[in-house]
């Protein structure tokens, strides 16, 4: 049974949705050897590195797939800020760009030099959030 494009894209549809967004730009999706052939560029080890584990979320075998991702620094997402409001904790930052309160740890990290503790932070404090 020959490979479907269109069934093949939807499988992957977190990984190329993904892949659609600010640091990443797709140059080639199509069918090549019975198998979904997506090559790209993306702006840093972190965006190729989540593209890989959203493939793997798909199917863990990816054997319906070739991704060939390079990494090209200068198309990488310009850092982003956000001013703390109040009633805001980093958690819902977290949520709010990443989709994910969970990954709040990303946001205090990169923010240590104005933050000793992830529960602490205060209206008016610009946060750095990375990608």
């Amino acid at each position: 049974m020959a490979a479907d494009l269109e069934q093949l894209k939807q499988k992957y549809a977190g990984a190329l949705n993904f892949l659609g967004q600010p640091g990443a730009s797709l140059t080639h999706v199509h069918i090549q050897d019975d198998k979904l052939y997506v090559e790209g560029t993306v702006g840093s080890d972190a965006i190729k590195n989540k593209a890989w584990d959203l493939v793997k979320t798909a199917d863990p075998s990816f054997s319906d797939l070739t991704l060939n991702l390079t990494v090209d620094p200068s198309i990488a997402p310009k850092q982003q800020t956000y001013t703390v409001a109040a009633g805001d904790s980093l958690s819902k930052i977290a949520k709010h760009f990443y989709g994910n309160a969970n990954e709040y740890m990303k946001i205090f990290d990169a923010n240590k030099d104005q933050l000793s503790n992830p529960d602490a932070i205060k209206p008016g404090q610009e946060l750095v959030i990375p990608n």
